[in-house]
Order: C-alpha cells, then structure tokens, then sequence
C-alpha cells in the first residue's frame, strides 16, 4: 500500500546562533529560534523522514548539513499530500540561506527553510 504522504515539514529549533557551511551552497549565519524545513519524497517516504531524525548519517542534502549542526534538534515532524513548493510557500517566515533545499525548485520559493523567530520561553 503506498502512502498518500508526499511532502514533510521538519519543525526545528536552534538554541543559539551559528555559523554553518552548508554543502556547497556556501556558509550562513543561523539566528537562534525556530525553524520550518520543508522537504518530499516520491518513494521511501518514512525512511527519509527516519534519516532526517537520525544523529549519524552522510551529509547528502542541505539539511543534513544543519541538522549537523550542534543546538539544533528536530522537535515534530508534519506529514502532508500537498505539493512541496504549496506547503513550502504556506509558510510566513525569513529565508535565511537562500536556495536552501530549493536545488530543484522550480517554484520560486528562494528556500525551503524559514526561519519563523526566537525561540518562546517554556513554561
């Protein structure tokens, strides 16, 4: 049975700013806060969405390489059937790293990571 699920967004949060070399799309300063990556999969949906959540993995895709990145941790994940690019553009925040996973975006999206802010005060 194949899932109706195309697209993911990784709900992420950076406890404090850093400077990452992202592949070769160069290197970023990262504002503490939250974050909102918007990825897909035609096939092996769950595995990708498992590699994402896993510490030890090759650094293959922009995001491997943020997730790399010490402070930074995934805190939920949101399945979808929506195109990339229309869930992708759903999202009010600042592009940071411009052309972050958007290799292959033919949308004009500028990033599939938004930054939405500074992280809230746990209560």
């Amino acid at each position: 049975m194949q899932s109706a699920f195309i697209t993911y967004q990784l709900k992420i949060e950076l406890v404090r700013p850093v400077l990452v070399t992202v592949g070769q799309l160069g290197e970023f300063l990262f504002p503490a806060g939250r974050y909102v990556y918007t990825g897909s999969a035609k096939r092996n949906f769950e595995a990708r969405i498992a590699r994402h959540l896993r510490a030890e993995k090759a650094l293959r895709w922009h995001i491997d390489w943020f997730l790399n990145t010490p402070g930074v941790r995934i805190v939920g994940v949101r399945r979808s059937g929506e195109k990339e690019c229309f869930l992708n553009q759903g999202i009010r925040g600042r592009i940071v790293a411009p052309g972050f996973g958007a290799s292959d975006c033919r949308e004009g999206c500028g990033s599939h990571l938004r930054y939405l802010g500074s992280l809230r005060p746990r209560r």
